[in-house]
């Protein structure tokens, strides 16, 4: 069980190295961690998630929109199965809220029909079409003109931090080695293995999975491969502020494009309301800025869909690139003869689908020749719960009473206490950074935006990153 940031790769021979830790890569690492197989998992950045696994719109898909007969459709339909019990199983922050399709206008109006055959042609058969009546019952605070809506039940929202997080302890706690600051910069096949050259010296493999996002081409072109091309499609989102959360009960949806999902409002599990994304391909794959003219547009979207929205305060401004291709599918190919799988145009959809991802890629390997054996039950995780559907350890008098840091709020616009922060950092993946230690706890997510609790934060980071667990320690964090 190992966590690396810095030094030399091990030189022993691994059956698989996967490189990506997004939370399509970590969930393959995982999944390979049930076989009695040497697995090293690797990412240029300093955490896991931190490409767009961290900036989505953090929802668990049922599918219901996907093309029926494709690769994506069937690993969303799947995944989203596999993560709603995983994440029930775990702890991930996870609320069943529900969508609905808004048509705005006589032409969305008379598409519903169509999206609701296709949602029952791919297998869903809950999505119905409501009528204005129906839908100003379900979403009193939408704005004028709402005419009608597909109605999807089983839509959820989930925390994606968390996700990712839960797949990358399980597969450490399993024996994956989990190398981080860690780039693949060029890759030789050796005959009976890969050699890959990083930025931390060579790792030596026998099998290879590229599931690098936003790289995933580049890294595929040095396989010989040109099967995809990755253009970055940014989405800036706003965050608004705990009091607009009453105001929407459902995820909002608006008739898809060509070009995306479009514009949504939905809750979050941290409590909170979510505008966005936009969708603009862009050149910079890591062009994670947003923009004035972004903002404004969302906020004008904002207004329309609910207006009450536009009176409330907005917390946090953020962007994520998503590695969309110029395919309309999954772009999932193994090659055999090179030992070699690449996961690629996964696009907005990789969370929802992340698991079902694992299990076919782990199949595909098998069938390449890496011999899987039998599977075998992986340690289990309990992750520290930072959504509000649950109570949270301040509110927990059980753990207080065990443990006073679990009392001891820090950051108070999250109400996010010491004991969380300490747990954090004693983790089987702890944060490098004070932003990962954000997506760990929310500690300086709130309004203040780590104003006010920046000191005290900074301190408590600092302090329980150098100091070893004692006895009992851990209480509410990743066991």
């Amino acid at each position: 069980m190992s966590v690396t940031r810095t030094g030399a790769l091990p030189g022993t021979l691994h059956d698989v190295a996967v490189v990506g830790a997004g939370v399509v890569g970590t969930a393959i690492a995982r999944e390979l961690a049930r076989y009695r197989l040497s697995v090293a998992l690797l990412d240029a950045a300093d955490d896991v998630g931190t490409g767009t696994s961290k900036a989505n719109t953090a929802i668990l898909h049922t599918g219901f929109d996907a093309t029926p007969g494709t690769l994506e459709a069937r690993l969303v339909r799947e995944g989203h199965r596999r993560l709603s019990a995983y994440a029930a199983e775990c702890g991930i922050p996870l609320e069943g809220v529900g969508a609905l399709l808004v048509a705005w206008d006589e032409e969305q109006r008379a598409a519903l029909p169509r999206l609701a055959a296709k949602a029952v042609a791919g297998g869903h058969r809950e999505p119905r079409v409501i009528g204005p009546e129906a839908l100003r019952r379900a979403e009193p605070r939408l704005g004028p003109g709402a005419l009608a809506a597909l109605e999807v039940p089983g839509e959820s929202v989930i925390c994606p931090w968390t996700t990712t997080l839960a797949y990358a302890t399980q597969a450490v706690r399993a024996g994956t080695g989990l190398h981080l600051r860690c780039p693949v910069t060029g890759v030789t096949d050796r005959g009976d293995h890969h050699e890959l050259a990083t930025g931390r010296g060579p790792l030596r493999a026998r099998y290879l999975v590229n599931a690098a996002g936003l790289h995933a081409d580049t890294l595929d072109a040095l396989l010989g491969h040109r099967d995809f091309t990755v253009v970055p499609r940014r989405g800036q989102l706003l965050v608004h502020d705990r009091t607009a959360r009453p105001l929407v009960r459902h995820i909002l949806l608006p008739v898809p494009t060509a070009r995306g999902k479009g514009v949504l409002i939905a809750p979050t599990v941290h409590g909170k309301v979510l505008l966005g994304p936009t969708a603009e391909d862009v050149h910079d794959r890591g062009a994670t800025g947003s923009t004035a003219e972004g903002i404004d547009a969302l906020r004008a979207e904002g207004r329309r869909i609910l207006p009450a929205l536009g009176e409330e305060e907005v917390t946090a401004v953020y962007a994520g690139l998503r590695a969309a291709t110029e395919h309309q599918d999954y772009r999932i190919r193994c090659h055999p003869e090179q030992r070699y799988a690449a996961v690629g145009s996964i696009r907005s959809t990789g969370l929802s689908a992340s698991l079902a991802i694992a299990a076919y890629v782990t199949e595909a390997l098998g069938d390449a020749g890496l011999g899987l054996g039998p599977a075998r039950d992986l340690p289990p995780v309990a992750m520290p719960n930072i959504g509000e559907a649950a109570p949270r350890p301040y509110e927990r008098a059980d753990l207080i009473a065990a443990d006073p840091a679990y009392g001891t709020v820090l950051c108070a616009c999250e109400r996010v206490t010491e004991g969380e922060i300490r747990d954090a950092l004693h983790s089987t993946v702890p944060p490098a950074t004070l932003a990962g230690l954000r997506r760990r706890t929310r500690a300086r997510a709130g309004r203040c935006q780590g104003f006010s609790c920046g000191p005290a934060v900074r301190a408590a980071f600092d302090a329980y990153r150098g100091a070893r667990p004692g006895p009992g320690a851990h209480g509410a964090g990743q066991r």
